[in-house]
C-alpha cells in the first residue's frame, strides 16, 4: 500500500474538516500538500447533512457570539468565497432571527445574556410580554415575562449545502479527500503516523481531528487524551399546519424545545429527557407526541391541529465538560489539534473555527479571532466556559 506523506493530514471530512481544509488551503501564508480523510464519502449519517442548521448571536458567552459574528458574515458572502470555475454555492441564508422566551424565574438570565449580546453590537431586541404578543399575535403568552428576538444576523441555512461548498472549493485548492478510516495515530520522528483500514499509511506534520460525534473521541484516546466527548442522539421532526404562522422565527420554549419554518412546513425538537450515549438512528416517536407536540401547542395554539411529516435522527459530538468545543493545539503534543465537542453548534462555528485552525498552523497562533477561551487547557485547570443558552 506504501506510505502517503503530506503537511497536514484532517481527520473528519464534514463541514469542520472541510473548513480547516479550504482555510488552509486558501492562504497565501499556506503552500505544503493537505490530506482529508473522511470514512463516509456519502455523508448520509454526519452531522452536517442532519442537522437543522442554523445560526445565532444568542449566546451567553463572549466567544460564542463572537463566532458567530464572523460566521453570519462568511455565509452572507459563501458565493463570493467559495466560488468554483464560476459557480457559486446557494445555502439559502434565512435570516429569520431567533425567538428566545422566558418565564418570570427566568427573566434574569434572559436579561443578562441580553446584556453581554448588546455589548458586542449583537442586534438583538428584548421584548416585554405585551410587545411580544402584538409582534407574534400566534404566540400564547400567558405563562411568560419577556423574550429576545434576533432582528438581523441570526437564522437558518443548508447545512449539506455549507459542507459541500467547503469541500468543492478545498478540492479545486488542490485539497486530496480519501475515502478511508483511521484506526492508529502515533508520533514518529518529528511527524505524526496515521494507519488506515485500507492497510495504507499517512505520515503527516501535523494532525487535526475534526472526526466529530462518529470518530473524535476515539481519535483522541489513540494519543492518550481521555475528553469527556460523547455521541448523544438529536431527533428532528417535521409537521404541516393548517393555520398560518406568519413570521414565526426560530422559536426556543422555555422547555428547551424548538420550532422554526422549513419551507411551507415546520421543523422542531428538543433534547430528550434522558441523554444517554447512544450510536442508534431510530427515531422515537413517542417523544414528539407525549412531549414536543403538547409543549408547541401550548406556546402556538395554531399547533393544536397539524399532520406529522418525515423525521430523523442525527448526533451531537457533545462535550460533557461545558457543552462548548475544545479548539487549538493541545499542550504536550506538538503539531496536534482539535476542532471537537461542538455539542450542536458545529455548522455555524465552521467558518471561524476553520479559519482558526489554519491561523495555529500557519503562524501558530491566532490573528483574526482569538479563540483561546476554547482551548483544552481549561479542561485541565478545571475552568469550565459555561455557556447558558445551549440548545
Amino acid at each position: 500500500m506504501g506510505t502517503k506523506r503530506v503537511d497536514v493530514a484532517i481527520i473528519g471530512g464534514a463541514v469542520m474538516g472541510s473548513s480547516v481544509a479550504f482555510h488552509l488551503a486558501a492562504h497565501s501564508g499556506f503552500s505544503g500538500s493537505i490530506a482529508v480523510i473522511e470514512k463516509d464519502p456519502s455523508y448520509q449519517k454526519c452531522a452536517s447533512a442532519l442537522s437543522a442548521a442554523s445560526i445565532r448571536h444568542q449566546f451567553s458567552a463572549p466567544i460564542n457570539i463572537q463566532i458567530s459574528q464572523m460566521g453570519i458574515d462568511f455565509l452572507r458572502n459563501i458565493g463570493d468565497i467559495l466560488e468554483v470555475d464560476g459557480e457559486r454555492p446557494r445555502i439559502d441564508l434565512n435570516e429569520g432571527g431567533y425567538l428566545f422566551l422566558a418565564t418570570p424565574e427566568k427573566r434574569e438570565i434572559l436579561e443578562r445574556n441580553h446584556k453581554t449580546q448588546i455589548e458586542l453590537e449583537a442586534d438583538i431586541a428584548f421584548l416585554e410580554r405585551d410587545a411580544l404578543s402584538e409582534k407574534f399575535p400566534w404566540l400564547n403568552t400567558t405563562d411568560l415575562s419577556a423574550g429576545c428576538h434576533g432582528l438581523s444576523g441570526e437564522g437558518w441555512f443548508d447545512g449539506y449545502g455549507l459542507m459541500q461548498a467547503f469541500r468543492r472549493k478545498a478540492r479545486a485548492l488542490g485539497v486530496d479527500y480519501m475515502s478511508d478510516t483511521v484506526s492508529g495515530l502515533r508520533p514518529k520522528a518529528a511527524n505524526w503516523q496515521l494507519t488506515l483500514n485500507s492497510g495504507s499509511t499517512i505520515e503527516a506534520g501535523v494532525v487535526v481531528n475534526t472526526a466529530g460525534a462518529s470518530g473524535g473521541a476515539a481519535i483522541c484516546s489513540m494519543v492518550g487524551l481521555d475528553l469527556p466527548i460523547h455521541c448523544r442522539k438529536r431527533i428532528i421532526f417535521t409537521f404541516d399546519c393548517r393555520e398560518k404562522v406568519p413570521n414565526l422565527p426560530l422559536l426556543i420554549d422555555p422547555t428547551g424545545a424548538y420550532v422554526r419554518p422549513e419551507g411551507n412546513r415546520f421543523i422542531c425538537g428538543s433534547a430528550p429527557l434522558e441523554d444517554p450515549d447512544c450510536e442508534d438512528f431510530e427515531v422515537d416517536h413517542s417523544f414528539f407526541e407525549e412531549f414536543l407536540w403538547p409543549t408547541l401547542a401550548h406556546r402556538i395554539p395554531a399547533f393544536g391541529a397539524i399532520k406529522p411529516g418525515p423525521s430523523w435522527a442525527g448526533h451531537y459530538d457533545m462535550n460533557l465538560f461545558d457543552h462548548n468545543a475544545f479548539v487549538g493545539p493541545v499542550s504536550g503534543l506538538d503539531n496536534f489539534h482539535l476542532a471537537l465537542g461542538f455539542s450542536g453548534h458545529g455548522l455555524q462555528q465552521s467558518p471561524a473555527v476553520g479559519r482558526g485552525i489554519a491561523e495555529q498552523i500557519i503562524f501558530r497562533g491566532y490573528r483574526t479571532l482569538d479563540l483561546s477561551p476554547l482551548g483544552l487547557d481549561r479542561f485541565y485547570q478545571n475552568r469550565p466556559l459555561h455557556e447558558v443558552n445551549v440548545v
